[in-house]
């Protein structure tokens, strides 16, 4: 299907339309992020979808610069909070406090935490502690929050756009799996090449300061996706994204040598929601109203890296899950 054959499809939601504001979210990220374009196009695609997102790299490549611009050119609410070692879940959550009314008799009232925001940005994740980082579980998930005997439902929309240091790093723990999962990409933030060191000085340490202006809104950001969910997938696409997630595990006939030998567990089926939905969203970026295989093939690194569990055999190798990324689309291509 063309493009201009799918005008209509959701409803003020044109295909244009989406590429339009795609475009102007980039364009206007792209003038407090020096490079790092990749980065910004799956952090994109990922809110789109409605999902979460962990951005991993050193400190100082611009990951919380990053979160933070994207409160501004969506026009959402955004909170930050610094997780530390002694962060505790309520000072996320929130709790109840004791309050006075006017005629001084006293109440609990709940306090709310910073995670009732529409864009919360939890820097340096895996410097707080596990207990802590369960915090985000029920959030990420069904985007409420129990405290005490009461759920609360979050505001809408809701994303949890993560920091972490490479996990050689000292004084951090590692995401649990289950954690983990409910992230929609993991994207790794690169260091960046010459020229963008240097036009990195040139915007840093003058006196002008990009000034940032909302060019989309949550609601534009919900039509986009279901939008989004209406790009048609061939069966013969489905079953090569089926295929993927599959050869992932290493009890599978289909699993590639580096699998059997290096993995541990693999992918969940959130594994290929996200490779569907990812390739939906990759190819109205791209102009077009279908999913091809190469779509697939582009969002699975981000799609599956943080789903591959590897054993004691890969560490002591050096083999990584983008290795094990790699031999699998070549398996099933």
């Amino acid at each position: 299907m063309s493009i201009n054959a799918a005008a209509d499809v959701q409803g003020d939601m044109t295909p244009e339309r989406f590429s339009e504001l795609a475009l102007a979210i980039e364009k206007e990220l792209g003038r407090v992020m020096v490079g790092q374009r990749e980065v910004i196009r799956l952090v994109l695609m990922a809110m789109i979808a409605g999902g979460h997102v962990l951005l991993e790299g050193v400190p100082g490549l611009g990951k919380t610069v990053l979160v933070r611009s994207l409160g501004g050119v969506l026009h959402l609410e955004f909170a930050r909070v610094q997780f530390t070692p002694d962060l505790m879940p309520a000072d996320i959550t929130g709790t109840h406090i004791v309050t006075e009314d006017e005629r001084g008799r006293r109440r609990f009232e709940f306090q709310a935490g910073p995670l009732f925001t529409n864009l919360l940005l939890a820097d340096e994740i895996n410097r707080a502690t596990p207990k802590t980082q369960s915090a985000l579980l029920e959030a990420m998930q069904e985007r409420q929050v129990t405290v005490g005997d009461r759920t609360r439902p979050l505001p809408d929309p809701f994303f949890v756009l993560a920091t972490q240091n490479p996990i050689e790093l000292e004084g951090t723990y590692p995401l649990p799996e289950a954690q983990l999962d409910r992230f929609f990409f993991k994207i790794l933030v690169q260091f960046p090449n010459a020229a963008d060191l240097a036009e990195i000085a040139r915007r840093t340490t003058g006196t002008d300061e990009a000034e940032l202006h909302p060019v989309a809104s949550g609601a534009e950001l919900a039509q986009m996706a279901l939008l989004a969910r209406e790009v048609p997938i061939a069966e013969h696409v489905l079953e090569r994204g089926v295929a993927t997630v599959l050869a992932t595990h290493p009890d599978t006939p289909t699993a590639p040598v580096e699998v059997k030998r290096y993995v541990r567990w693999g992918s969940s089926p959130r594994g290929l929601q996200t490779l569907v939905l990812g390739a939906r969203i990759r190819a109205l970026l791209d102009g077009r109203f279908n999913v091809a295989l190469e779509d697939l093939a582009a969002v699975a690194p981000a799609a599956l890296r943080h789903r591959i569990f590897l054993n004691f055999e890969a560490d002591a190798a050096g083999f990584t899950t983008d290795q094990v990324v790699a031999a699998v689309l070549q398996a099933t291509g």
